[in-house]
This record gives structure tokens, C-alpha cells and sequence, in this order.
């Protein structure tokens, strides 16, 4: 993949989250500066390769799981401390109230999460999952018309509880995208938990479930402050 391509399949991503619909060559030859026709020659080798995919005849270009995976293994190997933002703040002062209550901080950073990502929320409590915002999860438009992904997205929800359990995932971050979700691999969802040490386990997990359509940079750096937060104020 070449530099201008890479930065074509980063603004295919970037843009699709933003407006939900197929990405053409017209508007991304405009953002690079070159023409349409050299916008199609790079689309159509990152779609040879798989990091992108035509959904419909005449349509633009829209990422694969390949091509969500490329873009956030960039920002791993890029990452930065995060930046106290407003978004960071609010989940700060939400549980900063509830320090001496577990269950109560770890219920108040979820739904934090849940508005600020728009995303469903989710953490283990002892032995228990907690989660919240499932409207927002299937008012997505990746939702709304296909039963098929409500229920992968449910068997995953479902299933999610014991999987942590029993797989007990190591990294501070953890990125599950599409195909590589425990089950519901065919659902079009993409799974951003963080591990956390807290009175109950060593082991917790907060993060949240939406579509692998989204912001992914932003979205990864709230569900990894949140999980550092919670380790801190617990």
C-alpha cells in the first residue's frame, strides 16, 4: 500500500463514519488534490487487496473489516497519551461523585460512554454484565432495516459475559472488529473494551458495542480513559 493510498482508505474511513453512505471518487479527488481518475486507480487496488468493497453498482467505496483493522492499527502504533477533552471531563466528574460506591461509578462511567459514543454501553460487575443504551445501538443505520444483524448482534450480547470470562482478554485496549468478534461475526458491529483492576476482579471490563462504522479514534481514547479512570478512582 503506498503512502496516498493508505491516506485514501484513512478518509474513506473517516468520512464514512461521518455520513454513513458509500464514499466516491469525485469527493476524494477534491480532498486530495488529484483526479478522479487516479482517486479510482487507488480505490480499485485497495479494493483488489480487500480494504475496501463497492456495495452497490455505481456506488462509491466503503471499508472492509480489512480496512477497519489497517486504520486502527494505526492508531495504536501512534498513540498518544490522551487529551482531557470535554468528553473526558464529564466521565471524570460523573464518577469522581460515586469513588466509595463501585457498582454506582461503574454504572455512571457506561452511560457516559453511552452518550458521549452514541454507542450501546457495557461493563462487568462482579458477575455480572451491565448495559445500557441498546436503542442507540440498533437505531444505526446498519440496524434498522437488516433482522439479520439485530440478531447476530444479540447471539454476541447474549454470549458476551462467559467469552470474557473464559477468554479474559489481556490488553489494556481491546478492538474487536466485524468478523473478529467471539460470535456474531456477520453482524457489522465492532466491540472497544478496556480492562480494569477493581474490588471485584482484576479482571473488569468496561467499553461498548456499535456498528464498525464509527469514530474509532475518538471512541477508542473514551473507553480507554474511562477504564484508567475507574482503575484510579477505585
Amino acid at each position: 500500500m503506498t503512502d496516498r493510498q493508505r491516506k485514501l482508505l484513512n478518509a474513506i474511513v473517516e468520512q464514512y463514519a461521518e455520513v454513513a453512505a458509500p464514499v466516491g471518487s469525485i469527493t476524494l479527488a477534491k480532498l486530495f488534490g488529484v483526479s478522479s481518475a487516479t482517486i479510482r486507480s487507488d480505490m480499485s487496488q485497495l479494493e483488489e487487496a480487500g480494504y475496501i468493497m463497492q456495495p452497490h453498482t455505481s456506488a462509491g467505496r466503503v471499508p472492509t473489516d480489512k480496512g477497519y483493522r489497517s486504520y486502527v492499527n494505526q492508531l495504536t502504533e501512534t498513540d498518544t497519551p490522551p487529551m482531557l477533552d470535554r468528553g473526558t471531563k464529564a466521565i471524570d466528574a460523573r464518577v469522581a461523585t460515586h469513588g466509595d460506591h463501585t457498582d454506582r461509578a461503574i454504572r455512571s462511567a457506561v452511560d457516559s460512554l453511552v452518550e458521549l459514543t452514541h454507542n450501546l454501553g457495557l461493563a462487568t460487575i462482579g458477575d455480572q454484565l451491565y448495559m445500557s443504551g441498546m436503542a442507540n445501538l440498533f437505531a444505526q443505520p446498519e440496524f434498522v432495516d437488516s433482522s439479520r444483524n439485530v440478531q447476530r448482534v444479540a447471539q454476541l450480547l447474549d454470549n458476551l459475559e462467559p467469552w470474557l470470562r473464559e477468554a479474559a482478554p489481556n490488553e489494556p485496549l481491546n478492538v474487536y472488529i466485524g468478523a473478529e468478534n467471539p460470535v456474531g461475526k456477520s453482524s457489522s458491529a465492532s466491540l472497544i473494551i478496556s480492562r480494569f483492576r477493581s474490588p471485584y476482579s482484576d479482571r473488569s471490563y468496561i467499553g461498548v458495542l456499535g456498528p464498525t462504522r464509527q469514530d474509532y479514534a475518538r471512541v477508542m481514547r473514551l473507553v480507554r480513559h474511562t477504564g484508567s479512570m475507574l482503575e484510579e478512582v477505585l
